[in-house]
Order: structure tokens, then sequence, then C-alpha cells
């Protein structure tokens, strides 16, 4: 099996008075790294810097949350979400990330940044995985990935429309 895909079934976890923190240039590469994610990733620091930030990108994640994200930080905005990551060695860890456009001084994005906290354990169990799974299981059900992230995207929007509420809203509901 190709280390990369390497998924070994178990869960790391990091203490709730404990926070993840990474920066990235405009193209996602990381530019920096706490010792909190350094840790938990499984991955030294100069191993980490330059790479891109989905080598913590675990095969459960759903692409459209993902779609979500990059749009709303492209557009200046911030956005939280709830992510399943993948460390270096194949466990995976679950995070509720709060990423923003980090600006120079004459307003232009520079890159991004990102704060991970600790998630609920219910909101993740009892709502978070069976969405992500229904999401995948759409996106893996279709002949090509474009196909598959408008069929995802397309569910998101209907359950946030069915839920009466925007994605903002709807995270901080749960």
């Amino acid at each position: 099996m190709n280390k990369e895909l390497l998924l070994t079934g178990q869960e790391r976890f990091f203490s709730e008075d404990e926070l993840i923190v990474t920066k990235t240039d405009l193209k996602g590469r990381i530019t920096y790294a706490n010792e909190v994610f350094l840790n938990i990733a499984g991955y030294g620091e100069q191993e980490i810097l330059g790479k891109p930030h989905n080598i913590v990108r675990h095969p459960d994640m759903p692409r459209c949350v993902f779609k979500l994200l990059w749009d709303a930080i492209a557009a200046g905005r911030e956005i939280f979400a709830y992510v399943v990551n993948r460390a270096k060695n194949g466990d995976h860890y679950w995070v509720f990330a709060h990423v923003t456009p980090s600006f120079d001084s004459s307003g232009e994005v520079i890159g991004y940044h990102s704060n991970r906290r600790v998630p609920n354990r219910a909101t993740i169990d009892g709502t978070i995985v069976p969405l992500y799974r229904t999401l995948i299981d759409l996106e893996r059900s279709q002949a090509d990935r474009k196909a598959g992230m408008e069929a995802s995207m397309k569910a998101v929007k209907d359950f946030l429309m069915i839920e009466g509420k925007s994605y903002d809203e709807w995270v901080f509901s749960i």
C-alpha cells in the first residue's frame, strides 16, 4: 500500500488547552507550524515547511467542505469547519478549525492562518461523521471527481436549505 494512503484507524488526541496553529502562503504551502501541530501530525518542522497543507488531508474528508473553505478565504472571509486529518503514520485526528486570510498593510491577502481546537465529541460522532460519510459516498459514486464535487455541493446546499441556515449559522448551531 502507498504510504501516502496508509490509514491505521487509530485516533490521536490533543488537549483542550492546546491550539494547533499553521500558516500557509496563497498556494496553501505551509510557512509556519506550531509544536502542537508537529506533534499530532507526526512531522518534523523541516519536513513540513514548504509542503502543501493537504499533506494531512484524510481521504474521508469531503472535498466539498474544502471547497466551501477555499471559497470563503479566497473571498477574504473567515470560516469554521470540522475537519478530520491524517497524521504521517496514518492515524487520524479531528479538529474544529478556524481559518482566516492573512492581510498585508495594504489589505491584500498574502496567505492563510488556521487555529484548530478540540471539537465536541458528541457533535463529531452524532452529526459530522454521518454527514461526511454521506457526502463522501456521493463524491465517490460519480464517474469523475468534478461530478462528485457537484453532487456533494448540491447535497450540502439542499441540507442547509432544509435547515434554513447559512453554513456559518449551521456550524455554530451544532
